[in-house]
C-alpha cells in the first residue's frame, strides 16, 4: 500500500482510506468487523468514521475491529454540532465508542450552510472545543468537511485559524458543476494541508452510467493532488476493487483526466449525477441549528 503525507502534519497515511458510513451498514457487526480488519491487513491505514454515522454503529464497529492495532491506524472522525459545549460532548461519545483516549483527526462535519463558519467561530463556538482537544490530547489535527458547495470551504479558510486538513468530494463529475476540484483544491495545496478526497464515484453514480469504471473512477480521484481518497467499502468486492485500483495504479495526466472529464460531461446533469450538491438528502440532522452558544 503505497504511503503519502498529510500535509504540514508530516504523518504518513495510506492513499486509500475507508469509509466509514459504508463499514456500519452490514447486517452483521462481525461483518464489518471482518472488513475493517481486512482492511487493515491489506495495508489500509487511514480510517474515517462521524459520531452520526448509522446511529453510532460505524464507530461502535470501528472500535471492536481496531482493538489491539490503535497504534497501527490513523483514525478520523467527525462531529455535528457548531457550539463548544455540545461539540465537546460528541468527542467524548465517539473516544468511547471508538475505544480510545484520542482521534488522529477531529473535523467539523458538513460545512453546508453559509452560517456554518460564523457559528463556529462565535463566542463559545465549537472552534474552542476544537482546541481545548487538542490541547488536551484527545484530538492530534483539527479540519473540516463538507460536500455541498465550495464557497462555503472557501469561507472557512477566511477565518483566523491554521488548519490541518480539510475533506471534499473529488471525482470526475466534479469539475462540471460546483466544483471542489477547480476552487478549493489549488487553496488547500497551497496551504499544503492534508487532504482527504471523497466520493470518488459520486454516489456510485459515475460508474452507474456505464460510461466508466469503479477502477477508473478511483484512478482519477487518486491521480489528484491529495493525501488520500477515501471511498465506500460496504463488502468484499467492492474492498477487493479498490486493492485492485491501487495495484494497478498510475498517476493520470493531466491530460487523461481532461480526456475522463469530458467523456463524463453528459451525465452530470445540473448537479445531478452529485445529488449531495443539490438535494437535502444528505444534508445534516438539523438538530441544534443555529446553535444555543452556552458556556
Amino acid at each position: 500500500m503505497p504511503m503519502r503525507t498529510f500535509g504540514k502534519t508530516g504523518v504518513k497515511v495510506s492513499m486509500l482510506g475507508l469509509g466509514g458510513w459504508h463499514i456500519g451498514i452490514q447486517q452483521e457487526v462481525a461483518e464489518s468487523v471482518r472488513l475493517i480488519r481486512a482492511a487493515l491487513d491489506a495495508g489500509i491505514t487511514f480510517l474515517d468514521n462521524s459520531v452520526d454515522y448509522n446511529d453510532g454503529q460505524s464507530e461502535i464497529r470501528m472500535g471492536e475491529a481496531i482493538k489491539g492495532r490503535r497504534d497501527q491506524v490513523f483514525l478520523m472522525t467527525k462531529f455535528n454540532f457548531r457550539d463548544k459545549k455540545n461539540a465537546l460532548r460528541e468527542l467524548e461519545t465517539s473516544l468511547q465508542r471508538l475505544q480510545t483516549d484520542h482521534v488522529d483527526l477531529w473535523q467539523f462535519h458538513s460545512i453546508e450552510r453559509q452560517e456554518d463558519p460564523d457559528w463556529i467561530f462565535a463566542p463559545h463556538g465549537a472552534i474552542e472545543a476544537a482546541e481545548l482537544a487538542r490541547k488536551q490530547g484527545k484530538a492530534r489535527f483539527i479540519g473540516f468537511t463538507g460536500h455541498k458547495s465550495p464557497d462555503h470551504h472557501l469561507k472557512m479558510f477566511t477565518k483566523p485559524y491554521e488548519w490541518d486538513a480539510i475533506q471534499m468530494p473529488l471525482n470526475v463529475l466534479d469539475p462540471h458543476f460546483g466544483s471542489f476540484e477547480r476552487w478549493v483544491l489549488p487553496e488547500a495545496v497551497k496551504r499544503n494541508l492534508g487532504i482527504v478526497g471523497m466520493k470518488p464515484m459520486a454516489f456510485r453514480n459515475a460508474p452507474v452510467s456505464g460510461a466508466i469504471t469503479g477502477i477508473e473512477c478511483l484512478h482519477y480521484a487518486m491521480s489528484l493532488p491529495v493525501s488520500v481518497t477515501i471511498t465506500g467499502i460496504e463488502n468484499q468486492e467492492r474492498l477487493d476493487q479498490a486493492l485492485r485500483a491501487v495495484a494497478t495504479f498510475k498517476p493520470l495526466s493531466e491530460s487523461e483526466r481532461a480526456a475522463l472529464n469530458a467523456r463524463m460531461k453528459p451525465f452530470v446533469k445540473d448537479g445531478q449525477g452529485e445529488p449531495y450538491k443539490v438535494t437535502k438528502d444528505f444534508d445534516n440532522n438539523p438538530a441544534g441549528f443555529p446553535p444555543p452558544y452556552d458556556a
